[in-house]
């Protein structure tokens, strides 16, 4: 039964951290036009929707990667926020290039903007604090049995 609990905690760690991911990405890379002292306010239904698909990008790129991340530290008991953040910085960075071409007879990426590489790291160590916060501070806790209570000794006569 614990399995089960830990595996809609692992769910909505997920889920938390790929919107908080989705957030910083867009919010990143709109920030050059929010910048600009000449625009009005964006218009939240709009920026609601631009939010969506950031957090639908975000998610659909780093399932196997942060699911790589998670494996390890449910098996190995890892409940450091350091490592979460490591792992995430690692599944922000996979995400983006990833969508980089590579060019296996030089071996090395064609095209890579550094600030996006940036943004893409930064959102990933971010996105693994929330699923600390989330998830990540109960790591491997559902294999240890539990504590039952068990009845008194009864004295022998």
């Amino acid at each position: 039964m614990a399995v089960i609990g830990r595996l809609f905690a692992i769910f909505f760690g997920f889920l938390g951290a790929c919107f908080v991911a989705g957030m910083i990405v867009v919010i990143a890379l709109l920030y050059p036009q929010f910048s600009d002292l000449g625009i009005e306010p964006p218009d939240t239904d709009a920026f609601n929707i631009i939010l969506g698909f950031g957090f639908i990008f975000v998610s659909g790129f780093a399932l196997i990667p942060a699911l790589i991340v998670v494996l390890i530290t449910e098996a190995f008991y890892v409940r450091s926020v350091l490592a979460y953040a490591i792992g995430g910085a690692i599944c922000g960075a996979a995400c983006y290039l990833g969508l980089i071409p590579f060019d296996p007879a030089t071996m090395h990426f064609e095209g890579v903007v550094r600030r996006h590489l940036e943004i893409m790291t930064g959102a990933g160590i971010v996105a693994g604090f929330t699923y600390w916060l989330i998830a990540g501070r109960n790591a491997g806790l559902w294999r240890q049995p539990s504590r039952q209570s068990r009845p008194p000794d009864l004295p022998r006569t």
